[in-house]
């Protein structure tokens, strides 16, 4: 009988020391983070590492939970949800916070960025990347990180030659008036088109041409109802990390950081998985009969002295004094940097 109880005493010291590390791993800080990109692509495969390198250095304490492909909502839902803290975080195409936070529509802007990836991650994480990521401190969000995701390209069934060749054509632009300068400024119309209708537009002429990135017109099938492809890379598709002020306010300053610098460790990979995808996309479109035309550099010169002035009055006038500083910041640091664009 007392070995017995020997015997179970010391299987429940066991049991005990079995679990106490699981219970000392056991999260104290849980977010849901929501976006919009299949778990496939490069955005959510860096976010599980963010995710891996977060719960690893906090030894367990903060644990992102992610849910991809709209899981939680369409865009306005989860950057509603982020605001109000029901939901604790979100990465979100730049394009679809503008109605949040106007500043952020500087991105929109052609030709903001310079076609050389290093130089433009200089003016992200330089003051104009922080101007814009503090602008969304008033408006219900703390603002952690801007991630590359692809550049836009432009397609035509008619010529795209040359600037002159795009004036009296029509473009399809998402809903942002910033577009449809840009596209004013060469001649050409905009119009405004739901991305699902994209297709039957070009196919049936509605519009002429479209933007998107190449893996977002190869992935579509654009290529297929189109003639003429101009690889500009004249418009960034930048992420914002975003995240709930009441959930990060009460992170310890410490797991602050660790969030904050796996974000930025991660963004490398992330670029680098989006540039891949858009060479695996341009080599399949290139198997069609489309005709490819790579933009040099005097035609993205020339389509930048066309295109930024008109966008960039458009945003001004949306985003007034704010905007303007940020725009006062970006030019200064292109001519800080010896940047020419």
């Amino acid at each position: 009988m007392i070995l017995l109880k020997t015997a179970r005493l010391v299987a429940l010291f066991a049991a005990a020391l079995w679990l106490a590390p699981a219970e000392a791993q056991q999260a104290k800080y849980t977010a849901k983070l929501g976006h919009l990109e299949a778990p496939t692509q490069p955005r959510h495969q860096g976010l599980i590492k963010v995710a891996a390198l977060v719960k690893e250095r906090t030894k367990g304490e903060v644990d992102i939970q992610l849910f991809p492909a709209s899981q939680l909502g369409n865009a306005r839902q989860m950057n509603e949800g982020v605001q109000l803290g029901t939901l604790e975080a979100t990465v979100m195409p730049g394009g679809f916070l503008g109605g949040f936070n106007p500043v952020v529509s500087v991105l929109d802007i052609p030709f903001l960025m310079p076609a050389d990836r290093a130089q433009a991650q200089k003016l992200r994480e330089g003051a104009m990347g922080k101007a814009i990521l503090d602008s969304f401190n008033s408006r219900g969000f703390v603002a952690i990180g801007i991630w590359p995701n692809g550049r836009k390209n432009i397609t035509s069934n008619k010529p795209l030659d040359s600037a002159d060749a795009m004036k009296g054509q029509r473009f399809r632009v998402m809903d942002s008036k910033i577009l449809v300068e840009q596209f004013n400024g060469v001649g050409a119309s905009a119009i405004p088109i739901n991305f699902g209708e994209l297709y039957t537009a070009l196919q049936t002429g509605v519009v002429d041409g479209q933007e998107n990135p190449l893996d977002t017109i190869y992935t579509m099938k654009f290529h297929e109802v189109q003639k003429n492809l101009l690889i500009t890379d004249h418009g960034v598709l930048d992420d914002i990390v975003l995240f709930n002020p009441g959930w990060w306010n009460r992170l310890p300053a410490g797991h602050r950081d660790i969030i904050v610098k796996a974000f930025d460790e991660a963004r490398p990979d992330v670029e680098r998985a989006k540039e891949a995808a858009q060479k695996t996309a341009l080599d399949g479109i290139k198997t069609g009969t489309i005709q490819v035309r790579e933009s040099s550099d005097g035609d993205r010169q020339r389509l930048r002295a066309l295109m930024y002035p008109k966008a960039r009055a458009a945003f001004l006038e949306r985003a007034g004094a704010e905007g303007q500083k940020v725009i006062d910041i970006y030019e200064a640091e292109l001519k800080r940097l010896g940047i020419a664009n």
